[in-house]
């Protein structure tokens, strides 16, 4: 195998698994997911819950611990990092309780 076909093969290899993760969660239902939904902050101020799987990103640019994506609350793209559920008031729980972004890390 050359060089070409090794980096082709490991990339599909990668995507492939990647898929069949997804669709075993997804089969699984929203419990499966639920323990990697973590309120997000935009930039802002708004509050939300999003999928945050470390390494796996389809809906939000990767910026290091930052991501940039959609703010369901503002109806914006922007900058969003995550938030620990202690820090947040009552009605920043509230918040994230009520608006999510799509299942999809």
């Amino acid at each position: 195998m050359n060089e070409n076909a090794v980096v082709v093969f490991v990339l599909v290899t990668v995507v492939g698994l990647t898929i069949v993760g997804l669709v075993f969660l997804a089969r699984r239902g929203p419990a499966a997911t639920e323990k990697f939904e973590v309120p997000v902050r935009c930039r802002d101020g708004h509050v939300f819950t999003t999928v945050w799987v470390p390494g796996i990103s389809f809906k939000a640019i990767r910026l290091g611990p930052l991501r940039l994506q959609w703010c369901p609350v503002g109806e914006h793209r922007t900058i969003v990092t995550p938030v620990p559920w202690t820090r947040l008031s009552d009605q920043e729980r509230w918040m994230a309780a009520h608006y999510h972004d799509s299942g999809m890390p």
